[in-house]
């Protein structure tokens, strides 16, 4: 069998997409939020919140994140595919410092690099036989 008939394989792509929405939706989120002044609880507010583009990036990634990991679901079992969403951590961790220019200290770091090692684990155990 070729490594690319297996389904573990061909959902990774998915998975992945699903991942870098996610990540980048909390990104887009934190710009919406900039761009109105923070978050206030009055109605005219929170409108211009939610119509801000930003923001609708955000539930836009969202949106498409939900249809792509269905996708995956559809392609191999829950228990494979969820500890990747842990990737959402690093992936997060980048672009907060590339475009919100926040700072990462080297601990944090080191904690990314256990969680990637934790995933790695996981990805690489196989499939449970039923």
């Amino acid at each position: 069998m070729s490594i690319l008939a297996n389904p573990q394989v061909r959902a990774l792509p998915l998975i992945l997409t699903g991942v870098a929405l996610n990540a980048f939706a909390q990104i887009a989120m934190k710009l919406g939020l900039k761009s109105v002044g923070g978050m206030q609880w009055d109605f005219p507010s929170l409108m211009k919140l939610g119509l801000n583009p930003w923001t609708l990036t955000c539930l836009a990634c969202y949106g498409v994140s939900v249809v792509i990991w269905a996708a995956a679901l559809n392609m191999v079992e829950v228990n494979y595919a969820y500890p990747f969403l842990a990737l959402g951590f690093l992936a997060n961790a980048v672009l907060c410092q590339v475009i919100l220019k926040e700072s990462i200290p080297p601990l944090r770091w080191g904690a990314l690099a256990l969680i990637i090692l934790g995933v790695g684990l996981q990805a690489f155990t196989g499939v449970a036989k039923h």
